[in-house]
């Protein structure tokens, strides 16, 4: 039995240990068909696997690699996160890729965090540029009067801006980005809707959450540690996305 126990754990580590062992869909590995649309200058993705279609829970892994032959790593994770209150819906990414059949259509107001593959173009929160310390995306101080537009019929539909700056202002709505719940005290926007397409959806981020299980309007929430590690972990000298899916039954 002891000669078996020796066997098992040199197996194991010649193997890269138990993550080989794991379901698919336990080891942070990404699907496939995005796999096959990740560009080849990315070296960093955000992993974000949601439980189900219409559900709020997901685990988040940071994936690394060190050039596009090269196999994908796990730098952390499983993270527990929560995504939309109702769910998934099929998103506008960069690059944009067909809607498999599974997923309604991402849409305003919908309560689905949107699927596909993003890029992450900023980072922001409430302290001021020079104390984002170990941040290396570009800054955006979330101040009184920074907001997030959701207004379909505003020609700022899909922005942040500051309002205070716009003398024409246009929408009926907007997001207030320095939230007094703490939420945005530290996040990343997601580069969803790039074009701002009208009632495609707006104003995704990665955020800190407000509770476990507590779904979200759209976005990616983990909690205050979590996204203040995977703020200090992007790097965009590599080129870095976050791919959402749903994990696939048969799986």
């Amino acid at each position: 039995m002891k000669r078996l126990l020796i066997f098992l754990a040199v197996l194991l580590l010649l193997s890269g240990g138990v993550w080989w062992w794991l379901p698919f869909r336990q080891r942070g590995i990404i699907p496939p068909a995005m796999a096959a649309a990740v560009p080849a200058d990315c070296r960093q993705v955000i992993l974000v696997l949601a439980d189900h279609l219409d559900q709020v829970p997901a685990k988040v892994w940071l994936l690394e690699r060190a050039g596009n032959r090269s196999p994908w790593r796990a730098a952390a994770g499983p993270l527990e996160a929560n995504v939309g209150r109702n769910g998934v819906g099929w998103g506008l990414g960069e690059p944009v890729l067909p809607n498999p059949g599974v997923f309604p259509d991402k849409r305003e107001g919908d309560g689905r965090s949107p699927a596909g593959i993003f890029t992450l173009p900023w980072a922001f929160g409430t302290r001021p540029a020079a104390e984002a310390a170990g941040v290396k995306l570009p800054w955006r101080e979330c101040t009184d009067t920074l907001r997030g537009v959701d207004d379909v019929n505003s020609r700022y539909y899909n922005r942040i801006v500051d309002e205070a700056a716009i003398p024409d202002k246009d929408w009926d709505s907007a997001e207030i980005m320095r939230r007094p719940d703490g939420l945005y005290d530290e996040g990343i926007a997601i580069g969803h809707n790039p074009a701002n397409r009208p009632g495609g959806g707006s104003c995704i981020f990665l955020h800190i959450w407000s509770g476990p299980g507590k779904g979200t309007a759209g976005c990616t929430a983990l909690s205050r540690e979590n996204v203040h590690k995977i703020l200090q972990w992007t790097d965009p000298a590599k080129f870095p996305r976050l791919i959402l899916d749903v994990k696939k039954s048969e799986e």
